[in-house]
């Protein structure tokens, strides 16, 4: 069975899912945040603060790959799709999943936007971030699951159909 790869928005549920996926399909979980938190010694915003969001996206592509993919579910961060490097290097050994969030229910999901650590250009809005990563997205998935109207439960019978085909 090929590795999975959620990418997706902040708020979009790919920890969510990818723990419980993990779990179905007897892989082993990454969170990509989490391995960034680990590597730097403190939280992804004060990374930001301190180093701003190039260098966070420079750090989270040495992350991404020199990770191990076989037998896993990755949660990758929001930006990881910033890197044509670290996507080129998850598709070629994993299906890339889009859980897509609409702006409306993200913006209900996600109340703490400015102290989240959401790599982004300083002073940039939401609704410009979420346009600008959306077709990121589009463009590095191999599939794409809308997840606005449907359970957690449904999100993951649709990504383990995805997994064993």
């Amino acid at each position: 069975m090929e590795s999975i790869v959620l990418i997706g928005m902040p708020g979009a549920g790919k920890s969510t899912i990818g723990v419980h996926i993990a779990d179905r399909l007897n892989l082993k979980f990454v969170d990509t945040d989490k391995l960034l938190e680990n590597e730097i010694g403190d939280s992804i915003q004060s990374f930001l603060d301190s180093h701003g969001y190039i260098e966070l996206r420079k750090l989270e592509e040495r992350i991404i790959l020199r990770e191990r993919l076989e037998n896993r579910v990755i949660a990758t961060g929001g930006s990881a799709v910033y890197s044509k490097n670290s996507m080129k290097y998850l598709k070629s050994q994993a299906k890339v999943i889009f859980l897509n969030v609409s702006e409306k229910e993200l913006e209900k999901r996600i109340n703490n936007f400015s102290s989240r650590g959401i790599a982004r250009k300083p002073g940039q809005s939401f609704s410009s971030l979420f346009r600008e990563r959306q077709k990121l997205y589009l463009k590095s998935c191999d599939y794409e699951i809308n997840t606005d109207d449907i359970s957690i439960q449904a999100t993951l019978g649709m990504v383990e159909k995805i997994a064993r085909s």
